[in-house]
This record gives C-alpha cells, sequence and structure tokens, in this order.
C-alpha cells in the first residue's frame, strides 16, 4: 500500500512539472528575441548619440569610411525596396497561377509530383543563387539592356522573386485548397465555367492566405541577403535607376561585418542602426500580414 501511494505521488509530481517544462521550452523563443531587441536597441542607441537621428534617416549620402564620413540611410532603403518590388513583379504572377494550376486543375498524380519539384527552389542555397544572378542572368540581360552595369539591383531582384516563387505558390495553393469543395459545385451547378468559379469564388474566399502569402514573400525578399551581396555591388546610391549598382541593408551589414571596421567605431555602431531599421521593416510588414489575414478571413 506504501509503495502504491509513492508512485502515486511521483505520478501526480511528474505530471505537475510538465507545464512548467513545456514553458520553460516555449519561453526559448520569447527569450531570445527579448535578448535581439535588446542587443539591437542599445549598439542603436549609441549610434544615434554619435549621429543624429534625422540625418541618418534623410541622409542621401553614405560614406562609412570616409575622412568626413556620412551616414544616411536612404541609399540602403532605396536599394532593398527596389529589390524587393522587382521581386515582388516576378513572382507573384507566376507564384499566383501556379497555385491556381495546382488547385484548380492539375490532377491529383501530377500535384504530387509537381509540387515538390517546385519546392526544391525553396532548398537551393540562396549563395547559389547570387552566382547564377552574377553570371548568368546578369550578362544575359546585358545582351538585351547594353547599359546594364556588371553588378545591378535588377539581376538579384528577378532572381530573388524566382527564390520566392515557392513560398507564394505553397501558401496560396494551401489558401485556394482549404476553399470548400461545396461552393465550387455550387457555382458548376449554377453554370459557371471553371475559369469563373477560379476568378469569382475560389480567389475571393482564399484571398486572406492569398495577400498573406504576398507579404510574407516581400519580407523573405526584404530579409535576402547573399543574393544581393554577389549580384548588386557595394555602391550605395541613390537613384531609380534599376540597371545601375545599389546596395541593400543586408549587404551594407554584411560588407561591416566582414570589413576593417573597429569594434566601438561609428562604423561599427552603424551596423546595429542598419539591422534595427532593417528589423522594423520586416516588423511592420509581418503586422500588416496578420492585419490582412483577420480582415479578409473567410469563416466556412
Amino acid at each position: 500500500m506504501e509503495q502504491k501511494r509513492q508512485s502515486r505521488n511521483i505520478k501526480e509530481l511528474f505530471e505537475k512539472s510538465i507545464p512548467f517544462f513545456l514553458f520553460l521550452i516555449a519561453s526559448v523563443s520569447v527569450l531570445t528575441t527579448v535578448g535581439i531587441i535588446y542587443t539591437l536597441l542599445s549598439e542603436t542607441i549609441e549610434f544615434f548619440k554619435r549621429v543624429p537621428i534625422v540625418d541618418f534617416f534623410t541622409g542621401t549620402v553614405l560614406k562609412p569610411l570616409s575622412q568626413t564620413p556620412e551616414f544616411g540611410v536612404l541609399p540602403l532603403i532605396m536599394g532593398t525596396i527596389t529589390s524587393s518590388l522587382i521581386a515582388m513583379v516576378v513572382a507573384v504572377p507566376i507564384g499566383l497561377m501556379t497555385a491556381i494550376y495546382l488547385s484548380e486543375y492539375a490532377s491529383d498524380r501530377v500535384r504530387k509530383v509537381f509540387k515538390p519539384l517546385l519546392e526544391i527552389l525553396a532548398g537551393i542555397p540562396t549563395i547559389v543563387y547570387g552566382f547564377f544572378a552574377f553570371t548568368f542572368v546578369t550578362p544575359l540581360l546585358r545582351e538585351l539592356i547594353p547599359s546594364l552595369q556588371a553588378t545591378n539591383i535588377l539581376s538579384p531582384g528577378i532572381v530573388m522573386g524566382i527564390m520566392i516563387i515557392p513560398m507564394i505558390a505553397s501558401l496560396s495553393e494551401d489558401a485556394m485548397s482549404a476553399v470548400p469543395n461545396s461552393m465550387r459545385e455550387g457555382a458548376l451547378g449554377l453554370g459557371s465555367t471553371k475559369l469563373e468559379v477560379t476568378r469569382k469564388v475560389v480567389i475571393p474566399a482564399a484571398l486572406s492566405g492569398i495577400i498573406a502569402s504576398f507579404v510574407l514573400g516581400i519580407s523573405r525578399a526584404i530579409g535576402e541577403t547573399m543574393i544581393v551581396t554577389i549580384a548588386s555591388g557595394s555602391t550605395k546610391n541613390f537613384t531609380f535607376d534599376i540597371t545601375q549598382s545599389m546596395q541593400t541593408m543586408t549587404a551594407y551589414i554584411v560588407e561591416v561585418t566582414g570589413g576593417d571596421a573597429a569594434a566601438g567605431s561609428t562604423v561599427y555602431y552603424s551596423l546595429y542602426a542598419v539591422a534595427m531599421t532593417l528589423f522594423v521593416f520586416t516588423l511592420v510588414m509581418n503586422m500588416i500580414a496578420r492585419a490582412v489575414s483577420r480582415k479578409f478571413r473567410e469563416e466556412y
């Protein structure tokens, strides 16, 4: 009897410890996020003690290693936004059309083969995409656009679009597949064609998931590092000309961390200021994705 009581007590103690253990595991991601924000914020504050925040966000010249250094972040923001927009121009139509085909037109056999092949693109290392952009896409584009520089923002933007096609296609296809077949059958029963069902029933019903995939794709493009580092160059141009060499925020971070910037210097702290700006960009995009999903979500 005593042995049974001890066994029951051990079992109860074990059961009570499970929630605490799971709480500790769940806290890892939260604590990691807090640590990252603290690091970025503390170092960014140190940077803004040396460089006025207005000059940083309104300056169009970035010369961190000059004898008279200037720290305007607008060239980096322009390069990041330009490359991301080019990527989305490529990825959105191709990804959406692919999702429509997989969800509405492809047979089960074709879908089982085609979708995994498509998602192989997501497993290719980004450095491979970077060299593909630099050694293949750029020379090909220079045949069509003679004024295109050897390093430019157009080529990596296109390749980033190719890279995020699987994300947009997969998430959009999942959203469309979640639409009940009864809605499709009802529209077909009323005499609608397959295209009309897709355009007027399926896409509106799955709009929240589709838009969320677009926003997540933009966030992925904004945070891309290796492709733009290799193929877009390190020229800090503030320009709207996509044939010119431009630098993104991520490429600047790579340049500073791999360069000769001494710890404690203004150039060193500028790394954290740019990283904090990039963090805010990505956070805003994810917040927009959540807001859009809530607004357009359909309840079935």
